[in-house]
């Protein structure tokens, strides 16, 4: 039998690259695909294309049963509300897993990320492990992909550090292998289309791991602009991203990675990308010069 696809968030960056990797790159019949959003209209292309766009809000359970319906392998792509007070996200993807199990759907893939646990110093990791928890205890065989840090969150600091020369961080000597979003998009869609029944878990980076001194050599390299690292505690960090009109919860969030990055829960390096779907993730120096012009103006 032919098993319905369903991936949520499709309007996303992320959802949107899993959808087409299953369509162009694994050859999936748009008709065996569901993508759901909370706006059906903003996916009228793959609607044109023959894939089934459904209406799906991760604050009402009622809306993601009907989306999930007839959907054999669901993909969980987690959500950006990231409200430390509330706890809103891990409530959306509770109410996501106990949907799923209502419809019947036969195994849940989630987006997570590496090293969850409550002793990780990211502010969010919550919100990942107690879903993780939450597919565990559902029943429903599962994968989940703990996807590392995009190379595309360089952006947030980058072009700043290359402006001023100067790239602040509390990050010390750990290290990060950021993977390109598009290899992870890659990955995820051949471990949704593959039909597998195990559990697993899989953590997705990119091929090498970088201090941020390191980082900054290479784009030095890359671009010709110095860039002077200059490391700091983690209050003073966050007092300067805070100076910089970044609210105070999202300037935490932040300084949190920092500090994730510092205690060596980030320095993985995998061959998951490669082992799921065949190809050779990016390199940080290719994401670099491709992006040259973007980064250093």
């Amino acid at each position: 039998m032919t098993e319905t696809l369903l991936v949520t968030g499709a309007s996303g960056q992320l959802g949107r690259g899993v959808i087409h990797h299953l369509l162009d790159t694994l050859k999936v019949a748009p008709t065996q695909v569901i993508a759901t959003t909370r706006d059906p209209a903003s996916l009228a292309d793959l609607a044109a294309r023959g894939v089934t766009v459904r209406a799906a809000d991760f604050n009402d359970k009622a809306s993601l049963t009907s989306a999930f319906e007839g959907a054999d392998r669901v993909l969980i792509i987690s959500t950006g509300d990231l409200d430390l007070k509330s706890g809103k996200r891990l409530k959306q993807h509770e109410t996501a897993v106990a949907a799923a199990k209502e419809a019947g759907v036969s195994h849940l893939l989630y987006t997570s990320m590496p090293n969850p646990e409550p002793v990780s110093p990211v502010l969010f990791a919550g919100d990942h492990y107690g879903t993780e928890q939450a597919i565990k205890e559902s029943g429903i065989p599962y994968t989940i992909f703990r996807n590392g840090w995009y190379q595309e969150n360089l952006f947030m600091s980058l072009p700043h550090a290359i402006a001023s020369g100067h790239w602040y961080t509390s990050a010390a000597d750990g290290r990060t292998a950021h993977g390109a979003r598009d290899d992870m998009a890659a990955a995820i869609a051949a471990g949704l289309a593959s039909g597998s029944r195990e559990s697993k878990t899989y953590t997705l980076t990119g091929p090498q791991a970088y201090t941020v001194a390191e980082i900054a050599a290479l784009v030095t390299e890359v671009t010709g602009k110095p860039l002077e690292v200059i490391q700091l505690p983690d209050e003073a960090l966050t007092e300067g991203v805070k100076a910089a009109g970044v609210p105070e919860d999202f300037a935490r969030i932040i300084v949190s990675l920092d500090a994730n990055t510092r205690s060596g829960r980030i320095n993985m390096v995998t061959d998951a990308i490669e082992t799921l779907s065949g190809r050779k993730p990016k390199s940080l120096k290719q994401f670099l010069e491709a992006n040259k012009a973007a980064l250093a103006g």
